[in-house]
């Protein structure tokens, strides 16, 4: 049977299919056109763009690192280069073979296992980590000859962070570290300014000046352009833009006055600041015990950590920044000064001192040794009476005494150019419903306010508060924020940014009443508790002693039964100024548990004066009897500061001694203060224009690279500029005080403590 086709049927169907199959092809090319438009065209920028940063990579190169040198040029803190091996764990596909093959060629020790370890809970899978430092040239040959068996594992050149003198002045310099997670989180609310300037950096300042200035010390991040190959193998360099250098931080720190202070505590723990009143710049800042901030650079091992955070002594503890202690007497000069300016007190005004003082029913009592009679307000703080300046501290109730006392810096922050500075505690009835929660105890009781007046009860200040204040005092008003960094050079354009403390304004107070609390102060050192630590000396001081109570007593305890445990004895305190005259350091110590503020503080005080004023350094007798707490005045042949080198170093040879010498530091001028004590005819404040002594900035450390120099070539003058005429005499004795006081001058007396040592059935 023969099947006739409908040809125009088909024919129809066929060309469909043709014009179909035609619209497909050209829907297909129209869409080709369009990519192609659109890679071409629109995205031309960006593509273009990504294939160069195919071929060209962008590498940041980290500047060199700021340093930090000392007054006179001294460097605390530098850079130097050395090798470390490094692994990237993403590119290694055995971690603990790679390390264990690792360890056969270089040594490898568990130490740098465990910090690797620690490293790599604190960074990014992809990032490259350290896991041996500081290598020799002989271990990087080694792993150079066998590089081929190590996929993710390299050498690479890196800046240190070196800190020459260890220990000394570690809470002050701080140290670096490398960055951590917090910290990067903590970057991505920079400016994108500052986050590209941190491309390629991994250690960043931890603590102290390191991380106050940061900013300064940093630089400015380079960056090379390299043309690579497919394979990611540099070709050939395009462009670059070289690093600027950290600038490089002066500070108004002498070091060696720090090391002196430094070993003169020995194993003791306390803190010390000393400022030079006339600016605010602070020439020691010591806390004790300290540590090695080198430990840091690469990252401390776990037992090193260990060894620092679990012991009881606290070194990693800044005392002087952080450590908040009752002030005792040294307290009491402040009292004075404020019952002067409220009118509370006039300076001959007679307190019957008979040892003890009852209010409320409880008995506050004196300290042993102490002498009863009419105490008029030089006495009082000539002896250091209790029962004086308990009854003055009832008569003014303590949100007065908190009002006068806050503007000399008690209870609130100094503003010195370091981070983590605490308020300690001046109490007020306000403050008393801010620090407590429940209603009960957030109320005030007049009983309370009894012990404020010795230094006592919720008293709670920093050395750097109290040295603060000591130096508001001893210029009659004048008040500046305390510094640490007195200069910061640019090393490139050599310019130099005076970095000088603020001048606040100053303290409205009458010249005669703070000539009264100077000349008793002074007096202190002549017939009070620290005249024989003073005995002798070339210029004329004034100090107070105190001494604090580090627990309290219950009820019937007495002092005797825990004088044995050290650690709850009592607190060893000391403020004072000098010269009289026209002071040019004004100081803050403590020595914990070491008992009598005369017997362990203040010495430490005489030897410190002793360096500044008159460029002695004690001998080393000396120094191993008050690291006992068993000396007075000093004992031994002293030196000359300039011939003492700095610890754990040697002039290089054929120099000088180290840059600029200890009495330049302090800025020594070329007469001191008489020995007898301010005289008639003697300018007792520094008056307005009154001269200074100008240090001539030392042109140190020019250079911000790698070294390990540990000074700086320099050179340091002393411009003396001769003070103006003197404006008034010295008040004479109040009626009541005897002309001479006939007192045993082989030992000083106790001072009067705010530790207040209680007869039987008084409180303490």
């Amino acid at each position: 049977m023969t099947v006739l086709k409908n040809l125009h049927q088909e024919l129809s169907r066929f060309r469909l299919r043709l014009v179909a199959a035609a619209l497909f092809v050209l829907f297909c090319f129209g869409l080709l056109v369009s990519r192609l438009l659109f890679l071409q065209v629109v995205q031309h920028d960006t593509l273009l763009e990504r294939a160069e940063s195919n071929r060209i990579s962008v590498v940041p190169i980290v500047p060199n690192r700021g340093l930090i040198v000392d007054r006179n040029g001294v460097v605390l803190a530098s850079n130097y280069s050395a090798y470390t091996l490094e692994i990237t764990p993403s590119k290694v596909p055995d971690l603990e073979d790679t390390i264990d093959q690792l360890s056969s060629v270089i040594d490898i020790q568990p130490r740098d296992r465990r910090r690797f370890k620690r490293l790599m809970e604190e960074s990014k899978n992809f990032e490259s980590l350290p896991i041996r430092t500081k290598l020799t040239d002989t271990e990087v040959a080694r792993f150079a000859a066998q590089r081929f068996r190590f996929p993710g594992v390299d050498i690479k050149a890196r800046l240190f962070r070196s800190y020459p003198m260890g220990e000394v002045g570690s809470h002050m310099l701080g140290y670096i570290g490398r960055i951590n997670q917090a910290e990067k989180k903590a970057m991505d609310d920079w400016p994108e300014e500052d986050v590209s300037n941190y491309r390629g950096t991994e250690y960043i300042g931890k603590l102290g000046l390191e991380q106050a200035y940061e900013r300064e010390l940093h630089g400015q991040t380079g960056f090379e352009e390299m043309e690579t190959s497919a394979g990611g193998r540099a070709i050939r360099r395009l462009r670059n833009r070289p690093p600027t250098p950290g600038n490089t931080l002066h500070l108004s720190i002498d070091i060696k006055l720090q090391a002196l202070v430094e070993k003169l505590y020995g194993d003791r723990r306390g803190a010390l600041v000393a400022i030079d009143p006339r600016n605010g710049e602070v020439l020691a800042f010591v806390s004790k015990p300290s540590f090695d901030p080198n430990l840091f650079v690469d990252g401390i091992d776990a037992d090193s950590w260990r060894d620092l955070n679990e012991n009881i002594d606290k070194p990693l503890l800044n005392r002087a920044l952080r450590g908040t202690y009752p002030p005792g007497s040294t307290f009491k000069p402040y009292m004075a000064m404020a019952a002067l300016n409220t009118g509370k007190r006039s300076p001959s005004l007679v307190i019957q001192d008979n040892l003890t003082y009852s209010f409320g029913g409880r008995t506050f009592g004196s300290a042993e040794g102490d002498r009863a009679g009419p105490k008029d307000m030089r006495l009082a703080i000539v002896t250091s009476s209790n029962v004086y300046f308990y009854s003055l501290a009832n008569e003014m109730g303590v949100d007065m005494i908190h009002d006068q006392l806050e503007p000399f810096g008690f209870g609130r922050k100094t503003e010195i150019d370091l981070l983590g500075e605490v308020t300690g505690d001046l109490p007020s009835t306000e403050w008393k419903k801010k620090k407590f929660r429940r209603p009960e105890q957030q109320k005030w009781f007049a009983g309370e306010t009894i012990s404020l007046g010795i230094g006592q009860g919720y008293n709670n200040f920093t050395m750097l508060q109290l040295a603060t204040a000591m130096s508001t005092l001893s210029t009659g008003g004048q008040r500046y924020r305390p510094r640490l960094v007195r200069e910061i050079e640019d090393v490139v354009r050599h310019t130099d940014q005076r970095t000088a403390s603020d001048a606040l304004e100053p303290l409205a107070l009458r010249r005669n009443d703070v000539e009264v609390i100077r000349n008793a102060m002074h007096d202190v050192t002549l017939e009070g508790t620290s005249r024989a630590v003073f005995a002798g000396a070339p210029y004329a001081s004034g100090g107070k002693t105190g001494t604090a109570q580090a627990i309290g007593l219950r009820a019937g305890q007495t002092y005797s039964s825990i004088k044995a445990d050290e650690r709850k004895r009592d607190h060893s305190l000391y403020i004072a100024f000098a010269p009289y005259d026209q002071p040019r350091i004004a100081l803050a110590l403590i020595v914990e548990n070491a008992g009598f503020g005369s017997t362990s503080a203040a010495p430490i005080a005489r030897r410190v004066f002793d360096y500044v004023l008159e460029g002695i350094y004690p001998s080393e007798e000396d120094i191993a009897k008050t690291q006992l707490g068993q000396t007075t005045a000093p004992i031994g042949t002293p030196r000359r500061a300039v011939d003492v080198p700095l610890p754990g170093q040697m002039t290089a040879p054929g120099a000088a001694a180290p840059a600029a010498s200890a009495a330049s530091a302090a800025s020594a001028p070329a007469t001191h203060a008489p020995a007898s004590g301010p005289t008639a005819g003697a300018s007792a404040l520094p008056a307005a224009a009154s001269g200074v002594i100008a240090p001539t900035v030392p042109a140190a450390a020019r250079s911000s690279g790698a070294g390990t120099s540990t000074v700086a070539t320099s050179t340091a003058a002393t411009t003396v500029v001769p003070p103006s005429a003197s404006a008034s005499a010295r008040p004479a004795p109040a009626p009541s005080q005897p002309a001479a006081r006939s007192l045993p001058p082989a030992a000083p007396p106790p001072d009067s403590r705010a530790a207040v040592r209680p007869s039987p059935g008084a409180s303490r």
